[in-house]
């Protein structure tokens, strides 16, 4: 398979040499954490002279008598240098019973620069505190983005790689088929295996056939508000039982795992946030038209869940705006910065871009704003509103 360099995270990893935190590389099932970690190694190899470097990739049938934690502490210890700077890679450290009192013990003694990755069930960034005793640094890989996609395939056409990508996806894993079914049976192979699967073996859910259903429900209902209890009373109506406590626990279970992604929403006016409704956006996209097919696409909503990952990439707290009775797609927060954002298939119809810009415009602050959509061309500014084509926004620096 073709690599590309994933340069934003790299830059990551490679700023935290020689910090004393446990650097955790997460991330939802195949989206690139393992080709990250050897990346980083080469880069250690090729940068660093004196670099004692001891890798391990737990998918590796020769690292196999390693599987229970004593073994892999005093094997890592028992190939420590003096005198030269020693990284520890990890690949897949769940696999390792006991796993966190290793790295926690390897942590303690100082000695090492410890890197690893996890299946994204059993390395959770909300259980990182409570496994490891000492600080860490997470490192948040995503599917690629669509600056990524064009950069694998080697686009110039920027309008139509955009068109492919909106069906295509980000999980690399998947460019290597030629046929769609073939890339959309992998895609779903990958949601249905690895990261259903892990979910149900870590909470050992007996009921799995509901969970699939809650799965199923917020794919079909993505950028839509919902909860726990609506949820369950659509499920109910259908015959299904099931009470809004046990889908709470399935949605967490499933952002947790980097499936999907809870968006808040947030009063503008009130600058507050509210906690009645949350919007759910998968982490890519190709999941919804891989397990629900692509017949009813609402390419709008697959459109502002590109929009919701891609800020999420790029480091911004999202959130869903309330205005009064407006709704605006998204509040994008980072330190001192705030986007309001729009997101539209087609601006066309006058009436279309009207609606849409009309939010924005209620907005009466000096931040930015934003009109993402379709348009074909370049950017241009309507009274303060910066139009975009999805292409452009989606590569700029």
């Amino acid at each position: 398979m073709k690599l590309i360099e994933r340069k934003d995270y790299l830059d990551k990893a490679i700023g935290a040499i020689g910090t004393p935190d446990i650097k955790v590389i997460t991330g939802v099932r195949r989206c690139g954490k393992s080709k990250l970690l050897e990346a980083f190694g080469s880069y250690v190899a090729e940068n660093i002279p004196d670099a004692n470097m001891i890798h391990i990739n737990f998918n590796m049938p020769e690292f196999e008598e390693l599987t229970e934690y004593h073994a892999l502490y005093d094997y890592v210890n028992s190939l420590h240098k003096d005198g030269v700077s020693n990284f520890v890679l990890i690949d897949e450290i769940q696999m390792c019973q006991g796993f966190e009192k290793a790295i926690n013990g390897l942590h303690a003694s100082e000695k090492f620069d410890i890197y690893i990755t996890g299946s994204n069930a059993f390395l959770l960034s909300s259980d990182l505190a409570t496994l490891f005793t000492g600080r860490t640094f997470e490192i948040r890989v995503y599917p690629f983005s669509f600056a990524e996609y064009v950069k694998y395939f080697e686009y110039t056409d920027l309008y139509a790689a955009f068109d492919r990508y909106v069906t295509e996806g980000g999980m690399a894993g998947s460019y290597v088929y030629k046929d769609r079914e073939a890339k959309y049976d992998y895609i779903a192979e990958v949601f249905n295996t690895l990261i259903v699967r892990d979910i149900r073996q870590k909470y050992k859910i007996r009921n799995t056939v509901l969970m699939d259903r809650v799965a199923d429900f917020l794919m079909d209902n993505i950028s839509n508000l919902t909860s726990a209890r609506a949820i369950a009373d659509t499920l109910n109506s259908h015959k299904d039982k099931i009470n809004h406590k046990t889908v709470g626990a399935y949605l967490q279970y499933l952002c947790s795992a980097f499936a999907f992604y809870k968006i808040r929403r947030y009063d503008i006016k009130g600058k507050k946030y509210l906690s009645t409704t949350e919007k759910y956006y998968l982490c890519d996209h190709s999941f919804r038209y891989a397990k629900l097919g692509t017949k009813n696409a609402d390419y709008g909503r697959m459109l502002e869940n590109i929009v919701a990952i891609e800020l999420l990439r790029r480091g911004y707290e999202a959130y869903a705006g309330v205005l009064y009775k407006s709704e605006i797609d998204f509040v994008a927060l980072k330190r001192n910065e705030k986007l309001y954002i729009q997101v539209s298939d087609n601006l066309t119809d006058e009436k279309t871009f009207q609606r849409e810009v009309k939010p924005l415009l209620s907005v009466h602050d000096a931040y930015p704003k934003l009109l993402i959509a379709r348009t074909r061309h370049e950017a241009y500014q309507y009274e303060g509103v910066r139009v975009v084509d999805f292409s452009e926004w989606l590569t700029e620096e």
